[in-house]
């Protein structure tokens, strides 16, 4: 296909957002940006946040996990133990977590840590989040914008660094005013694109295939693309350890992340809220199986249309198109034109929802955590603003070079990286609420909580790289996450002392 007329299909769904954009932002204030004036829509909230957690890396990296059989993490539908635990984590998101910030009535999450502990694990909380989402955000950001170069863009003789920089100004542009009020429109426009794009791609192979869903299995069954559990206990993939660090992983990304819960607290009621945390939860259950499911029957596909595996490799005109490059070589090389047009805004629609959400959460959290822009009484809205504005320019240009970065390193399997950092970034962040909220001890605040969420990272990759000859042969995989918030709590435990502080939340004030 013409790259000048897919080309022309991602210039029209700026423009659309740009339009919603538009619309959404119409008297909207610092308020709106934030927390979308405590007054969005649960259940567009929900759907939004399908998007936002799928992102990018869930439509194009996890199809090509199935038939990946050189990594120890997942095979066949292996990424589906997470899944179950990413389940769990969210139950104790909204039962748990949720009651907790609608009690405090926090704008940023952030703000508890600084009630329970003080000012330095306050600030330290934000800054791990700050550093832990930009690199996740923009690590999703690469891989879309690399398929994007790679069957689009190159063709038509335009620079990564040049794509980059029109897609970073893009994203700018439309988050800029509405922030919040503006992302739940447009995730929620955002996310039915890529679903409706995942839906089409499955119904379109299968029936290339002659398959029903049953009998795809079936044949994923016999060539064993549809196991999932994996029983050998020191392995990294390991079912119990999937699962349960699935389950703090969601807890971590999604419970103490201030991108994802700044939707949830911005419906105004917690039971709402939790409405939506539920939906939310079992909609991602079936999305990921669906994803699975594609993932499996494009193998399928690929081999019947001239594709061979040598060794561990899928080879197809002699290139190797497991992991990343699976689902975008079959849309756009193998399938029909209009298919390939669908993809396209499915893989777009796929790219925005987690990156325009974590520009506006991270501007909000570096506003309200570093800035304290809300407890500044001295400074008029129209400054506010101001500052503001220059806060979120500056981490679009943050985004800009780090996706330069990510795109220096390369990885063909970009899901086995985002998870490997979000153990390091994430656990700290997990060690400070955890012993906040299962212990009444206190720590005295101070530079040693920021030195502790420091050095927990650093042990836990030590640990990590020689876990096989410390542990007996244990080797730590997607746990990585609880070993960091254990280190870290541990630490805090050693800082603190008995000191008789009652956990009363509900008298705490922002």
């Amino acid at each position: 296909m013409s790259p000048f007329i897919l080309f022309s299909f991602v210039v029209g769904y700026f423009l659309l957002l740009l339009t919603v954009a538009y619309f959404t932002s119409k008297n909207s204030n610092n308020d709106s940006f934030f927390i979308g004036n405590r007054k969005s829509n649960w259940m567009l909230v929900a759907f939004g946040m399908i998007g936002t957690s799928l992102s990018g890396v869930t439509f194009v990296s996890v199809p090509g996990t199935v038939g990946n059989f050189t990594g120890d993490a997942f095979r066949g539908f292996g990424y589906f133990q997470v899944v179950i635990g990413y389940f769990l984590g969210y139950i104790v998101i909204a039962y748990v977590l949720l009651p907790l910030y609608y009690r405090l009535q926090l704008t940023s999450i952030y703000n508890y840590l600084q009630d329970r502990f003080g000012f330095y694990s306050y600030k330290t909380g934000s800054l791990f989040f700050i550093l832990s989402r930009t690199i996740g955000a923009t690590a999703r950001l690469y891989l879309v914008i690399n398929v994007l170069q790679i069957f689009i863009l190159d063709r038509m003789g335009i620079s990564f660094t040049a794509t980059t920089l029109i897609i970073s100004v893009m994203m700018l542009l439309y988050t800029s005013e509405g922030g919040v009020k503006t992302v739940v429109y447009t995730d929620t426009l955002q996310t039915l694109l890529m679903l409706t794009g995942l839906v089409v791609c499955i119904v379109y192979v299968l029936s290339n295939l002659n398959l029903n869903v049953g009998s795809a299995l079936d044949v994923l069954s016999v060539k064993g693309y549809t196991h999932v559990f994996n029983m050998d206990i020191g392995s990294k993939g390991f079912f119990l350890k999937q699962i349960i660090g699935g389950a703090f992983i969601a807890i971590a990304m999604t419970g103490l992340d201030q991108e994802m819960m700044q939707k949830n607290i911005s419906v105004e009621k917690l039971k709402d809220s939790q409405k939506n945390m539920m939906t939310f939860s079992t909609v991602i259950v079936i999305v990921n199986f669906l994803f699975l499911l594609l993932g499996g029957i494009l193998y399928l596909y690929i081999l019947q249309n001239g594709g061979a595996y040598d060794g561990n490799q899928l080879m197809v005109d002699g290139k190797n198109i497991i992991g990343d490059d699976l689902f975008p070589t079959v849309a756009l090389q193998f399938l029909p034109q209009a298919i390939s047009i669908i993809f396209i805004i499915g893989l777009i629609s796929a790219l925005f929802p987690s990156a325009d959400g974590a520009l506006t959460a991270l501007t909000s959290s570096f506003c309200i955590d570093q800035l304290g822009l809300k407890r500044r009484n001295d400074w008029d809205e129209k400054k506010k603003k101001r500052i503001r504005l220059t806060v979120h320019f500056i981490f679009a240009l943050i985004f800009f070079i780090c996706i330069l970065v990510f795109k220096a390193i390369d990885n063909k399997s970009i899901i086995y990286v985002i998870l490997d950092l979000a153990g390091y970034t994430y656990g700290p962040l997990l060690g400070l609420f955890a012993f906040g909220i299962l212990t009444k001890r206190k720590i005295k605040d101070g530079w040693i909580v920021t030195l502790i969420c420091l050095v927990a990272p650093v042990l836990t990759y030590i640990l990590s790289k020689n876990s096989e000859f410390l542990l007996w042969g244990y080797q730590i995989g997607i746990e990585l996450l609880i070993v960091n918030g254990l280190i870290t709590f541990a630490g805090l435990w050693a800082i603190s002392k008995p000191a008789g502080f009652k956990a009363d939340i509900s008298e705490i004030k922002q």
